[in-house]
């Protein structure tokens, strides 16, 4: 029990501090609501359940092992969230004609529960460091007569659980700031700053050592 919630503890400092989960989160929030930064939340935590079951199956390992694909996972993922960023400038710099002035828009449809979903699960898959961290983290917590299959994939989809709610809190939090967050002066803000990180966080990504 003690391991148990010493794993909670860090799990939460872990989860709390802002990255590219965070970023991609509030962005979509921001363009389909609710829903959008639910799904996107999903897709996140359901991207690190598959990390967690690959470490317990040995896969990580491997991959780790392995520099050549190691890089190219690293890589696709930087360009991902570059690209996600890229799109958030875009949007900041040179919005839809239908944005002018101070008014609400009244729909916020561009983005579709699949496309943030998608988003989600393919910006965590392309972080390998996901995959180290799981790899460093998880076994530290399992007694060492305990380091079985199923006791590393249930810390893993705790610490997956963990993440959804945290994230959906922020998706919550955006849509209920609603029409002010929405505000087309307010968004673009928002977007232009998303978009920079996005971007400084995919080329830092890039640029790490293991």
């Amino acid at each position: 029990m003690t391991l148990f919630l010493a794993f909670l503890g860090v799990s939460f400092i872990v989860i709390a501090t802002p990255g590219p989960d965070t970023a991609i989160t509030i962005r979509n929030s921001l363009l389909g609501g609710r829903a959008a930064g639910l799904m996107t939340a999903l897709g996140i935590a359901c991207g690190q359940a598959i990390w967690a079951l690959a470490t317990s199956a040995g896969v990580v390992t491997l991959l780790t092992a392995s520099e050549p694909v190691f890089m190219a996972v690293k890589y696709a993922g930087a360009a991902y969230l570059v690209f996600l960023g890229i799109q958030a400038l875009r949007e900041a710099l040179w919005p839809g004609a239908s944005e002018h002035g101070d008014a609400v828009p009244q729909a916020h449809t561009r983005l579709s529960a699949f496309s943030a979903f998608r988003q989600g699960i393919i910006s965590d898959l392309g972080n390998p460091k996901m995959a180290v961290f799981f790899a460093s983290l998880l076994p530290q917590f399992v007694p060492a007569s305990g380091a079985t299959f199923s006791a590393l994939l249930f810390l893993g989809i705790v610490f997956s659980v963990l993440t959804f709610v945290w994230l959906a809190f922020y998706a919550t939090l955006i849509a209920k700031a609603g029409d002010f967050l929405r505000r087309p002066k307010v968004r673009r803000a928002i977007e232009g700053v998303t978009g920079m990180l996005l971007i400084g966080l995919g080329v830092r990504i890039a640029a790490e050592h293991r």
